[in-house]
């Protein structure tokens, strides 16, 4: 019994790199990248991350987070066909070519999924295409959506706000604008029984949320989620966590409805309505406070603001922050990007900064300069004499 166990795990580790969202993807991220990549070139002339950061990123980031949920479905006994699963990674793979991230949320990528079986799951030959569809259970999606948009949720909390990408554009005044934007996707790798296997269970309560108590196999897929956000009007910290703050409890919310469906199956059709919904207003709300907001990296009439920092330059090593104030180099007040340059040449070998931490408070940053690293210490701030992208704000 457990050797037939531990060899069907086994074989669902190998079905899991022989998926083809898991190769998918890799040409998707690096497509995101190089987007990415062109935007930072337009804006600053240079690139802040390589091309694989967004490939990176997704590969590592929400592996334990895929290993903790997939205890979760396991320990419940959560099953989908195999029919079922193929749907979610075509609708997976057909929005990630959009490249509109936000889409790559659970609530539409679970929500899309969910409603083409309840209008398509008994058509003729469509049922036959993909295998056991018309024997979704409903619940097991909505409970399934609900655990996955808490997951996104602690994702975009705990992760999202890294190494946001800044660019600059300006406003229909003329007057250029510092953004940032988080264009991030997730590989969780998740774990389902999927029915039509050999493996049984001989406990009268295991799996839960079985297929009509069916014998099944174990599917470990690549599930990918996204998240896209732009923040103009105050710091990416403070907005990608209120984001995921209301994600996680829109999550829990789903899933208190989704479970109650269990016993009446149509109020799962109620959670997912919740979720799709709930998502949107959500990006929605996010996007009128932050244009209500005034512009938080813009030129200011004292000092330089951080837009950027560059891996590996000197301004990174000196432990600077985006969104601090340069208010002295080497004594010398300063308020554009020429009179920084002509205050480093005043010691070519050293630098003092003077800067406006995110308290109001003044603190000093200092370092030797050597030869071969960036004239300017890798940091970019907003500057007006270039040619940005323009949007009416």
């Amino acid at each position: 019994m457990i050797e037939n166990w531990l060899l069907e795990l086994l074989w669902a580790v190998g079905r899991f790199f022989i998926h083809p969202l898991f190769y998918l993807f890799f040409l998707l991220t690096l497509a995101y990248g190089y987007f990415r990549v062109k935007r930072e070139r337009k804006s600053f002339h240079t690139r802040v991350r390589d091309l694989y950061d967004e490939m990176k990123f997704t590969y590592t980031k929400g592996l334990l987070a895929g290993l903790l949920l997939s205890v979760i479905l396991f320990a419940v006994g959560l099953s989908l066909p195999f029919g079922t699963l193929v749907l979610c990674a075509i609708v997976t793979a057909i929005i990630g070519f959009t490249c509109k991230l936000r889409w790559l949320s659970a609530a539409f990528t679970i929500g899309l999924t969910f409603f083409i079986i309840a209008i398509m799951g008994d058509a003729e030959g469509f049922d036959s295409f993909f295998i056991g569809l018309s024997e979704t259970s409903y619940a097991s999606l909505g409970i399934l959506a609900g655990l996955l948009m808490i997951t996104e949720g602690v994702l975009i909390f705990r992760t999202a706000h890294q190494n946001t990408s800044p660019y600059i554009k300006t406003s229909t005044r003329g007057l250029p604008i510092g953004t940032h934007e988080a264009n991030r996707t997730w590989m969780l790798p998740l774990l389902f029984l999927v029915p039509g296997g050999e493996l049984t269970s001989t406990l009268s309560w295991w799996p839960v949320l079985n297929i009509g108590g069916q014998p099944f196999l174990l599917l470990f897929i690549p599930f990918f989620l996204g998240f896209h956000q732009r923040i103009q009007g105050s710091m990416p910290l403070e907005s990608i966590k209120v984001t995921g703050q209301r994600v996680i409890w829109l999550g829990v919310i789903t899933l208190l409805v989704a479970v109650s469906s269990i016993w009446f199956t149509p109020v799962a059709f109620i959670a997912m309505f919740i979720a799709m919904i709930g998502r949107e207003f959500i990006t929605i709300r996010q996007r009128i406070n932050d244009d209500s907001a005034a512009f938080y990296f813009s030129k200011r009439d004292h000092g330089l603001m951080i837009l950027g920092i560059l891996p590996q330059s000197p301004a990174e090593k000196m432990n600077l922050q985006v969104g601090e104030m340069v208010m002295k180099v080497n004594g010398y007040s300063v308020k554009s990007v020429e009179e920084l340059y002509q205050a480093l040449q005043k010691n070519s070998a050293f630098c003092k900064l003077e800067i406006v931490d995110f308290n109001g408070e003044i603190r000093f940053a200092q370092r030797a300069l050597y030869d071969g690293e960036h004239h300017e210490l890798g940091i970019l701030f907003v500057e007006d004499d270039k040619k940005w992208e323009t949007e009416a704000v």
